[in-house]
């Protein structure tokens, strides 16, 4: 079943775009069902309409948001990584995602490149949470220095198990964590006995988060 995003549930309409994908991409036909929702946890059964149009065909449902709130920032990469992380974080089902630099970061992005490519990578999430049918859009955080992050914990070879006493990890760079990032002695976490490309170790992250939030995996 086709899943779209919506402004009004009372009134559901659909963006033009939105409107091009259930018709031209999916061939949706009138009268075929989609869900439609607010992004914010709301719900309802709808039928697609000629003309890219939505009739409500059933009542609004609302799911709470998963708790705790997961929380992956992962240092910028090179090319079109950024845009394949978030779109990986989102399916997965990550609530908050930052692109961060660090103290190594050779990819910087500096003012208007920087609004530019935020708002392409909320453009991907919105499409990455369509596709796997969620109803909680995650939030796109803008370009955050380390240092002015929250505290969370590090992904760092060798730190302990993911856990969901630790709800944010901090993803580095592919040279690593600076010898002055590693001296403010946050909590570790450790992904596996493998060294991970940067958008890889985000990937596993977030996973390994929801995945316990779900119960999907428990403990060790």
């Amino acid at each position: 079943m086709a899943h779209v995003f919506v402004g009004d549930l009372d009134c559901p309409s659909l963006e033009p775009d939105d409107a091009h994908h259930l018709e031209r991409v999916l061939r949706l036909r009138p009268g075929e069902s989609v869900t439609a929702s607010d992004g914010f946890g709301g719900s309802r059964p709808c039928h697609y309409v000629a003309g890219g149009a939505l009739s409500s065909a059933g009542d609004i449902v609302f799911s709470p948001r998963p708790a705790p709130s997961i929380t992956i920032a992962f240092a910028l990469v090179k090319g079109d990584r950024p845009e394949w992380t978030v779109q990986k974080l989102t399916e997965a089902g990550v609530d908050t995602i930052v692109p961060m630099t660090t103290a190594r970061s050779v990819v910087r992005w500096d003012g208007d490149r920087a609004l530019r490519q935020v708002a392409r990578l909320r453009s991907v999430a919105r499409a990455a949470a369509m596709q796997s049918r969620q109803v909680w859009l995650p939030s796109v955080a803008p370009v955050s220095a380390f240092a002015s992050l929250p505290s969370g914990a590090m992904a760092q070879m060798g730190g302990s198990p993911p856990s969901l006493s630790h709800p944010t990890i901090l993803v580095g760079p592919e040279g690593g964590w600076d010898d002055s990032e590693l001296a403010l002695r946050l909590p570790r976490v450790g992904l596996g006995p493998t060294v991970l490309r940067a958008e890889t170790a985000a990937l596993a992250a977030g996973l390994l988060l929801c995945a316990l939030r779900a119960g999907t995996v428990r403990p060790a």
